[in-house]
């Protein structure tokens, strides 16, 4: 994808802005992941909630269940 002479000039004006630059730290700063506890593991109910949550919302069917083997760590 190759940008006009105009679009390339607006984005480096836009980089060089301190105000964007804050508003993008505060953004930054106050990002999180849901599905990390406060303990710092993954919390496996959140997730799977949101994902039974998700499938619900888009209408699929849920899939029986099938135990998961292995040994994974994060």
């Amino acid at each position: 994808m190759e940008l006009s002479d105009a679009a390339a000039a607006e984005l480096r004006e836009m980089a060089s802005s301190s105000a964007l630059c804050d508003d993008m730290r505060v953004v930054a700063g106050r990002r999180h992941n849901p599905f990390v506890a406060a303990d710092g593991l993954v919390a496996i109910d959140a997730y799977l909630e949101f994902v039974t949550q998700f499938n619900a919302f888009i209408n699929h069917e849920t899939r029986p269940f099938r135990p998961i083997t292995g040994d994974f760590r994060l």
